[in-house]
């Protein structure tokens, strides 16, 4: 807050998110069925697909994520059917695909959530945001917000882990390496499917591909 405050003040050459990204809608649009096109079902088909699989998976590891950073133990099936839910009803706003982030679900548990309760209060926080502060929004500077990201990305990687992530084997640590490197010089969404599918094959040739069984966390 800081920062974006001197940004805005001092006469600085500092980026704004409303000056790289225009300004921020005041409001939600009324809701609309988008028009049906048999026509465009089959070339839309494979990315629909595609956006599907990778959403589900960047949801599923924001849960276990969350999962190692509180000691619980999330479900897998409530989760991607309340998405599928969320996917069904934000075109209707003209919204995009959702998935749960891994850096917002971080930064959710690094300030104490612990419960489904945090991610609604989380929504209807942006709700409100996006009615009354978004002229404040527009003025957060983008360095302050990467700054932010670095801060959360360093926490999400579990410093305290690291030794023990070192003593894994030598194909979960070649998955690990390519992963980070793919998300770092090519784009999220080619190493969570590049990764996501070696490790499967990884997994399948051992023999551990069985998922254990879901239990309540411990109170």
């Amino acid at each position: 807050m800081l920062a974006s405050i001197v940004a805005n003040v001092l006469p600085l050459s500092v980026t704004t998110v409303a000056a790289r990204y225009g300004a921020l809608p005041h409001g939600l649009p009324a809701p609309s069925i988008p028009p049906f096109d048999a026509a465009q079902w089959m070339p839309l088909l494979p990315s629909a697909l595609t956006i599907a699989f990778l959403a589900g998976i960047e949801s599923l590891l924001s849960a276990i994520v969350a999962d190692r950073m509180i000691g619980g133990s999330h479900r897998s099936g409530a989760e991607l059917l309340a998405q599928g839910a969320a996917n069904i009803a934000s075109p209707l706003f003209g919204g995009l695909p959702a998935t749960g982030a891994i850096a917002r679900t971080a930064t959710n548990v690094g300030a104490g959530g612990r419960t489904p309760v945090a991610g609604m209060i989380h929504a209807i926080a942006i709700l409100l945001a996006l009615f009354v502060a978004a002229p404040l929004a527009g003025a957060l500077a983008l360095p302050a917000l990467a700054g932010l990201l670095i801060v959360t990305a360093w926490t999400m990687s579990e410093p305290h882990r690291w030794p023990e992530r070192l003593r894994l084997p030598k194909a979960d640590l070649a998955v690990l390496g390519l992963t980070a490197a793919l998300t770092v010089f090519a784009d999220l969404t080619i190493a969570i499917a590049v990764g996501t599918t070696i490790g499967l094959l990884v997994s399948f040739a051992r023999g551990k591909a069985q998922p254990p069984d879901w239990h309540l966390p411990e109170p």
